[in-house]
């Protein structure tokens, strides 16, 4: 048993904390057991507690209220987190049929306890991003993000049209190269083939001399 100013805490406790947003009107269901239970234990309704312990890191919640396993209310006029008797005319744990009407109901003290099964509890101070702490939504990046989301966006499509340029330029100079390995082979071809129709010229001449000499012989 832990003694903390005047309050009284027992082991390690489990129960379920609903926590309300006032900024959308939502509820969440969250389960707590050992040390973020213990955050609870002893705490008072009206009390605030850090909303780490619910997975809320940089808010606070408030406690609002709550109840035992078998369904009796805390009333923040009980003190204490034993089960009194009280005759109600209204509130927590009791809603009158008519004006004047009274009942003797048993609820508990405003104090959590190990007994308690459920806590009620609202944000302190919610603002936009409560369903981001819970991890229900991803964050909005902020201006400073998107800039630099746009100037890497602006060096992907700079990059993107330099490598195209240096592939223009490179299927440019391949076609140029073609066209001069074209023209080298037609250049060639046709050395060749003044250098047959040379040699054919030759031989016509050589065969002309042959004969003009066998007819001055004869």
């Amino acid at each position: 048993m832990l003694f903390i100013g005047d309050r009284t805490q027992h082991g390690m406790a489990e129960f379920q904390v609903a926590v309300a947003d006032p900024a959308d009107g939502q509820t969440y269901q969250h389960e707590v057991d050992g040390q973020d239970a213990n955050r609870f234990l002893g705490r008072e309704i009206g009390e605030e507690v850090d909303g780490g312990a619910v997975g809320l890191d940089g808010y606070s919640i408030k406690l609002t209220g709550g109840s035992d396993e078998t369904g009796r209310p805390m009333r923040e006029d009980v003190p204490g987190a034993q089960i009194r008797e009280r005759l109600l005319e209204g509130g927590v744990g009791f809603n009158p049929n008519r004006d004047g009407e009274r009942k003797r109901i048993t609820v508990r003290g405003r104090q959590v306890s190990e007994e308690t099964a459920q806590v009620n509890a609202t944000i302190v101070d919610s603002d936009d991003n409560v369903r981001v702490a819970l991890g229900l939504e991803e964050p909005e990046p902020d201006e400073d993000e998107e800039a630099d989301a746009d100037e890497d966006s602006d060096e992907a499509d700079t990059d993107t049209e330099d490598a195209e340029d240096d592939e223009d330029a490179e299927a440019a100079e391949a076609a140029e190269d073609a066209e001069d390995a074209e023209d080298t082979e037609g250049a060639e071809d046709a050395e060749d083939t003044e250098d047959a129709e040379a040699a054919d010229a030759d031989g016509d001449d050589a065969a002309d001399t042959d004969s003009d000499e066998e007819a001055e012989d004869a």
